[in-house]
């Protein structure tokens, strides 16, 4: 099975198992959701999941995402500045950085901050359950 194949298959039966029908509209926004590299907001996957199923409403597309966050299987980010943007929960954990000109988010791995995280954390005395880390940022003018 693919990734895609994998996600897609994971979101069906968090949506039937919350008692939610899987229609024509919420396949094809389930097939936007696994395309979707960039972090869209709910506007942005009801635009691209019309261009799939015309029959799609942004009622459906709230809906849906509503029902996936609380099954677990969607991620929503609320980044600072903007609405709530979604991702497929199936990635890897990862952290954000977000530009704070073109509203991009990028996401990126790094051992060094994950262990500097549960040092300060050790050393304080806790362990590191969950965490989130959003960087905003600008990019430098020599690398415009």
């Amino acid at each position: 099975m693919t990734l895609a194949a994998d996600k897609t298959a994971k979101m069906t039966t968090a949506l039937r198992k919350a008692g939610v029908r899987v229609t024509r509209q919420r396949i094809a926004l389930l097939s936007v959701l696994v395309e979707a590299d960039d972090h869209p907001h709910a506007e942005e996957l009801h635009s691209r999941a019309k261009q799939i199923e015309p029959a799609v409403s942004l009622a459906t597309v709230y809906r849906t995402l509503s029902v996936l966050e609380a099954e677990g299987v969607v991620h929503r980010h609320s980044f600072e500045g903007g609405g709530a943007r979604f991702e497929t929960a199936t990635e890897a954990h990862h952290d954000h950085i977000v530009d704070l000109d073109s509203g991009e988010v990028i996401e990126f791995n790094s051992d060094k901050i994950e262990r500097l995280q549960d040092e300060i954390a050790a050393e304080l005395g806790y362990d590191v359950v969950h965490h989130r880390m959003e960087l905003y940022c600008r990019k430098r003018k020599d690398r415009a």
